[in-house]
């Protein structure tokens, strides 16, 4: 996995937390799933990135 590709993957699943955070801390169901599907994009992104490197060596 490249690293910027690594850096991308984890802020987007930081951001996902923090959105997720908000969501709950303001009762807004929109924003909490969106914060959670923000970051299961990103681990599915991380997931892809280690099967291309599996496959590299």
């Amino acid at each position: 996995m490249g690293f910027d590709d690594k850096i991308n993957n984890t802020t987007e699943d930081a951001a996902g937390k923090l959105k997720e955070g908000a969501g709950r801390a303001t009762d807004n169901e929109r924003l909490e799933a969106e914060g959670r599907n923000d970051q299961a994009g990103a681990k599915l992104k991380q997931a892809g990135e280690k099967i291309k490197d599996a496959f590299k060596s």
